[in-house]
């Protein structure tokens, strides 16, 4: 998590921004809060992306997937405006270090038994997601977050729907 830098802004749409999440491909993710004190993460993607017809369709379609999924092993899609000047997308905030970080720099390999349990929760959160009728596309380590509850699959910013 980085402080906001001076090009950041500092609301997006009903949301009040705190801090910088990351960045990728397609934009930027923020840490943020509603008026009624939820926090989320907002990915706002980038303003040249935005400019791009078949790149705003692409990313209507992958919004309206993406609720479909829920929230059970997912980060939920809790609001989105596709047709903002800069679309962006706000979901549930999944507190918890991601995968990569737990093995590449916290922990190392992990226990038997936590490996079974991590995998039958990736497997019930694919499960959930093919399900809804998408394919992730970029499940990795850093777009599994470990949370309390288990493991939360996130990032579906390349997801495609089935055909």
């Amino acid at each position: 998590m980085e402080m906001l830098g001076a090009g950041d802004p500092e609301r997006i749409g009903a949301y009040r921004l705190l801090a910088r999440l990351g960045a990728g491909g397609m934009g930027r993710v923020y840490l943020a809060r509603s008026d009624r004190g939820r926090t989320v993460a907002v990915k706002l993607v980038r303003a040249e992306l935005a400019e791009r017809e078949e790149f705003r369709a692409r990313f209507r379609q992958e919004v309206r997937a993406a609720r479909r999924v829920g929230g059970d092993w997912t980060a939920p899609v809790l609001d989105a405006d596709t047709e903002a000047a800069v679309p962006w997308v706000a979901t549930g905030y999944v507190a918890g270090p991601s995968l990569e970080r737990v093995v590449g720099r916290d922990h190392g390999a992990l226990p038997e038994r936590t490996v079974r349990i991590l995998a039958a929760g990736l497997a019930r959160a694919l499960s959930d997601i093919h399900g809804a009728g998408l394919v992730h596309r970029d499940l990795k380590p850093s777009n599994v977050l470990i949370t309390i509850d288990g493991p939360r699959v996130i990032d579906f910013g390349i997801a495609r729907a089935l055909e």
